[in-house]
């Protein structure tokens, strides 16, 4: 996978726009993570010139059983690490996987989202 697909992939959600809200940070690293939203709400996070591995919103019950099973899933880099996971790209999981991750991602938080901003959503 590669940042190109990776992006046209979260992109094509209900939605879904893209940010990068650190221009003021200290680092590169921060600078450059470029960050998936829906409804202002964040799902995904991924830096466009280390494209190495995302941050996701993973329910918490699942959370130890993915870090369990692949190696390359670890707890979120700067996030609550009850809610939030990396999921590094290219090592013991499968791409098919890390979209369907990212795509459970989106859905936590479309179900997270106010009433009005489901509405909102829905009719787009």
């Amino acid at each position: 996978m590669n940042i190109e697909d990776f992006r046209t992939y979260c992109l094509s959600f209900k939605g879904v726009h893209e940010k990068m809200p650190f221009d003021k940070a200290t680092s590169d690293y921060d600078k450059n993570l470029l960050v998936f939203c829906v409804a202002e709400k964040w799902f995904c996070l991924v830096n466009i010139n280390i494209f190495e591995y995302c941050i996701i919103k993973c329910d918490s019950g699942q959370s130890g059983d993915l870090q369990d099973r692949y190696e390359a899933i670890r707890p979120g880099y700067h996030m609550n690490k009850k809610h939030w996971i990396n999921v590094y790209f290219n090592q013991d999981v499968p791409d098919q996987t890390i979209k369907e991750l990212v795509k459970r991602s989106y859905d936590l938080v479309v179900m997270s989202l106010s009433k009005k901003d489901k509405e909102t959503l829905q009719a787009m």
